[in-house]
């Protein structure tokens, strides 16, 4: 990763962030050819308007001086070679647009696939739904724009200027002393935007946020009569926008009108001088009018100079969150070592693992053996590390200090894809795609038709599957919400019935579950333990009951150990737990 990735925004040249995102958007060469000339084609006819005006005024109106109909001609001609050159450009800016867009959301997208999973824990879903799909568009289409029209100004303000010099170099030198002064207004009023953009990005994000928990905690807020407290959490974020927003567009327009003020200084300046001339008999009135037109049209490019600030300014922010989403985010790092299917057999070593650096451990010093073929049930209060146990098996959770070997090899030095194929998890909070169920069931292998019923069936939804009319090519709509939180369940267990992994993890499978819904996900789930090494966290006994062993967890710790007879016999913490009633931990 180079260093330049991790440097502040702030402290980077215009140069060098606009660099970083030319990868992206400098492949579309036939487009940048077809703009670049389109934009200099169409800046190039820029001074002949004034420069048809001159001999109009100068000779237009004396008699048999020349053939009027030529103006018109001229006119038509230059206008139709300006309209051609803004189609052309414009269309080539749209491919290298969404050339470039479709590149970099390619990246972004591969970098949430393969990017460690801190990422998720660091930024909500929705600010990096926001920044991938929202942000980069946006960014993309202010910033490409803004640049070829920068060109194009500043091509025309060449043309211009050429023209002006060819007319009344002293003049010129007047409105040269405008330059520097708008320079430095766009200097100083650029980086106060772009600071205001970041943290209008920031205060979006949080807004976003605050959008999506009400969203899925609908229920819970009008449950406890929060409506208040949330629509005041959501005012006080809008607020904020708004007043971020205000002072950007404060910034932006105290730029243009201070360029406009500067630009007026400089006409009027030019017009006194050019009518001194003019009556010393130095001018005519065509080069006149045609020097004054000029001017009048310098005006345009030099104001929209400073307005080129905002889009480029706010562009390049936009687009900078995707690469820092990027550049400032490692991959997960896997080994090499490779094997079609494990057997099974799990060993961690003295495993802690220590989330933050003030915090308790969630595991503290934990070793255990997995035998082949072995159902092992994970117990404990909430919070005691059972997950986070299981999560470092696919090393979803990275451990601090320890060692877990499968098979007798370290799972670091594992290739991560083929550690990962070894497990099938089943959890209480099922995550199914906006896709068939085929798709679901099969997910990431080929879908075999015949082998998806099977595994249907065999996680007891035959009677569902039937009443679909569109079977298995049914699209479940967002995360499966039409179906019922058992069938939904069941549907994990189909998915992990057809991976056919030799390790198999159930964490709280059933807990959100009714006796029935439980009880068909129970007979689902005795198909799927057969013949495979399984850890099982549950808190209900009749999940666990009937494990090979049972592992009592507290505080990072595994306290006790033995057969669900056997701990029972001990009258210890998991008895305690049993007399309790597993629900109720």
């Amino acid at each position: 990763m180079e260093k330049s990735t991790a440097a502040p925004a702030e402290k980077r040249s215009l140069l060098r962030r606009v660099a970083r995102v030319w990868p992206y958007f400098g492949g579309s060469r036939a487009g940048w050819a077809l703009a670049i000339g389109a934009t200099i084609a169409a800046s190039a006819t820029e001074p002949f308007v004034p420069a048809l005006l001159k001999p109009l005024l100068d000779r237009g109106f004396q008699r048999d001086s020349f053939n009027l109909w030529l103006v018109p001609l001229a006119l038509m001609l230059l206008f139709t070679v300006r309209g051609a050159s803004g189609f052309l450009a414009q269309f080539a800016l749209a491919k290298v647009t969404n050339d470039g867009l479709l590149r970099l959301r390619r990246a972004m997208f591969g970098k949430l696939l393969s990017a460690r999973l801190n990422l998720f824990a660091d930024q909500s879903s929705s600010a990096i739904a926001n920044t991938v799909v929202y942000e980069v568009f946006n960014g993309s289409s202010m910033l490409i724009n803004a640049l070829m029209k920068l060109a194009r100004d500043v091509l025309t303000l060449l043309a211009l200027i050429g023209y002006l010099v060819y007319l009344n170099w002293k003049l010129t030198l007047v409105v040269a002393l405008l330059f520097p002064a708008v320079a430095f207004v766009i200097q100083n009023l650029s980086r106060r935007l772009y600071r205001l953009t970041r943290e209008s990005q920031t205060a979006t994000d949080e807004l976003a946020y605050v959008v999506e928990e009400n969203v899925m905690a609908h229920r819970d807020v009008r449950l406890h009569g929060a409506q208040a407290s949330q629509a005041s959490r959501f005012d006080l974020l809008s607020n904020t926008l708004r007043r971020l927003s205000m002072k950007s567009t404060a910034a932006y327009a105290g730029m243009s009108a201070i360029t406009q003020v500067l630009a007026a200084m400089a006409l009027s300046a030019v017009i006194s001088i050019a009518l001194l001339q003019s009556a010393e008999n130095t001018t005519t009135v065509g080069g006149f009018v045609a020097f004054v037109t000029a001017m009048l049209l310098l005006i345009a490019p030099v104001k929209s100079l400073s307005d080129a600030a905002t889009p480029v300014t706010r562009g390049l922010a936009a687009l900078e969150r995707g690469l820092d989403l990027m550049g400032l985010t490692e991959d997960e790092a896997g080994g090499t070592f490779m094997k079609t299917r494990a057997t099974g057999d799990i060993e961690f070593a003295n495993v802690s693992v220590v989330y933050k650096t003030d915090a308790a451990p969630a595991l503290n010093q934990v070793s255990l053996s997995i035998r082949s073929g072995e159902t092992l049930a994970v117990v404990g209060v909430s919070g005691s590390g059972k997950t986070t146990l299981v999560n470092l098996l696919p090393r979803f959770v990275e451990l601090s200090s320890g060692s877990i070997h499968l098979d007798g090899q370290e799972i670091r030095t594992w290739d991560l894809p083929c550690l990962r194929s070894q497990f099938a998890f089943v959890s209480q909070h099922v995550v199914m795609l906006n896709s068939s169920i085929a798709v679901n069931v099969a997910l990431g292998q080929e879908i075999d038709r015949e082998r998806v019923v099977e595994c249907l069936k065999a996680a007891n939804l035959a009677a569902l599957l039937a009443s679909l009319p569109e079977g298995i090519d049914t699209v479940l709509g967002h995360n499966a919400m039409q179906l019922s939180g058992g069938q939904r369940q069941r549907l994990a267990i189909a998915r992990a019935l057809y991976k056919d992994a030799p390790i198999l993890v159930l964490d709280e499978a059933t807990s959100a579950l009714d006796t029935e819904s439980e009880l068909a996900v129970q007979e689902a789930v005795k198909r799927l333990t057969a013949n495979r090494t399984s850890l099982v966290i549950a808190h209900r006994l009749s999940t666990v009951q009937h494990a090979d062993r049972i592992i009592m967890m507290d505080a990072g710790r595994i306290i006790e150990s033995g057969s669900h007879s056997e701990l029972l016999a001990k009258n210890g913490a998991y008895a305690h737990l049993y007399r309790l009633g597993f629900q109720s931990a």
